[in-house]
């Protein structure tokens, strides 16, 4: 069992690279076994993480992931190839890593060094890593990568990154290492200036995907088909696997990494990269589930203003019936700023909370709602399998947001009664 690996929850959060290159010293550096891509951001680093594994899979590269938190199951953090990995694998390894060392980690830093040494175990050619908390002191910063990418910039986690977008993005900007490509999204102008400066300090190479990407796109019902093209290579069209007109700046992030990877003397056809797009699996991001009776829901992890920004504009696009919203919050968030997106695309509201102590009870997420609009109709479940329910028997379109964790939560409430397909 993993009580040992959980009890270390407690500890919270502890920004800091002392304890992580400890445990992989003591570990005989299980991170230096594979080439690693590591991928910062606000919001997209997950999705940006999903395709570029999905197309070195696609290009025959033994190639792994990992990234945080998971939805469900703690397995989902670690992928090789296409399958995470396996319950013995993750409590040996486990075991193995807390055994290893004299001081007590956190619960991040050990699932990092647990991603290493089952990385370096199977044989990993290529890992793309994505950062847990801004990137400077994050534990996954003891890489040293030939490419990755800061995906986005916006305010969130305040209380650890700074008040503003430019500390913020002097935080993430913390994984370039000299002589590295860094790919940059669309960044705000502040923190572009940021990043570009500390490239420059370190002898990295900064890609701006927008200029270094020319992209044709066209959705139909919430997916994009792409044509990426860029200065090695032409990938698609291709049906992108992930919904919503935001993936398309995403996918051309991850085009320009794999370009950058591919320079580095990674062999990566275009035809793989397509692949990668179209097949890519990045559960409760945008993920519509049809229900037996012909009902729908529509669940999305957006859990910061930024996310819920991107939701509304999917919403407004292509939920002009405006679902009931199901949303559960956690404490350190910015819930008024998440409902003034959200609010405006959806009808009925039902308030809940994942099962964590870190969510804002559903009460008090509810008189956030009226007191933002004292006319919604909003109702308050403590428990967010019985508030989903509620919201299936009298809608027939329903969309579930505002936390990771009630994502993951409602997705497998869905599983668990069989009506998800």
């Amino acid at each position: 069992m993993l009580e040992r690996l959980f009890a270390l929850e407690t500890f919270g959060i502890k920004l800091g690279l002392e304890n992580i290159r400890h445990i992989c010293d003591a570990l005989d550096h299980p991170e230096r076994s594979f080439v690693s891509l590591h991928i910062a951001g606000t919001n997209g680093k997950g999705s940006v993480t999903a395709m570029v594994h999905a197309a070195l899979v696609a290009a025959g590269i033994r190639a792994a992931r990992y990234t945080s938190p998971h939805l469900v199951r703690l397995n989902e953090r670690f992928v090789v190839g296409n399958a995470e990995v396996d319950d013995q694998t993750l409590e040996t390894v486990a075991n193995d890593v807390l055994n290893a060392i004299d001081r007590p980690p956190t619960f991040f830093e050990a699932t990092t060094a647990m991603a290493f040494e089952i990385f370096k175990r199977a044989g990993v050619e290529v890992a793309v890593i994505e950062v847990g908390l801004g990137g400077r002191f994050d534990a996954t910063n003891v890489l040293d990568p030939p490419a990755g990418a800061i995906t986005t910039i916006a305010l969130d986690h305040e209380q650890h990154l700074g008040p503003t977008i430019d500390a913020i993005a002097f935080e993430k900007a913390g994984i370039i290492k000299p002589g590295m490509t860094i790919v940059c999204g669309a960044l705000p102008s502040a923190a572009m200036d940021v990043v570009r400066g500390i490239a420059a300090e370190r002898g990295a190479r900064i890609v701006e995907a927008a200029n270094a990407t020319r992209v044709e796109s066209t959705m139909d019902d919430g997916r994009a088909r792409v044509t990426i093209e860029t200065g090695s290579g032409r990938y698609g069209p291709a049906w992108l696997a992930l919904r919503g007109e935001h993936q398309v700046g995403n996918a051309a992030v991850a085009a320009a990494v794999l370009d950058a990877a591919r320079e580095k003397g990674l062999s990566i056809p275009a035809a793989a990269v397509a692949r990668g797009f179209e097949t890519v699996e990045w559960p409760a991001r945008l993920e519509l589930l049809h229900l037996p009776d012909g009902s729908r829901v529509l669940i999305d992890a957006a859990h910061n203003p930024e996310g819920a920004h991107a939701l509304r504009a999917y919403l407004a696009r292509w939920h002009p019936e405006r679902p009931a919203l199901v949303i559960g919050v956690m404490r350190d968030k910015d819930a008024d700023a998440i409902l003034r997106e959200l609010l405006p695309v959806v009808s009925s509201v039902i308030a809940t909370a994942a099962d964590t102590p870190r969510a804002m009870p559903a009460n008090d997420l509810a008189a956030r709602v009226k007191a933002i609009d004292a006319e919604r109709s909003v109702v308050a479940y403590a428990d967010a399998a019985a508030a989903v329910d509620a919201a299936v028997a009298t809608s027939r379109s329903v969309c579930v947001a505002g936390s990771i964790f009630l994502a993951g939560g409602v997705r497998e409430h869905l599983r668990g009664r069989d009506i998800l397909r």
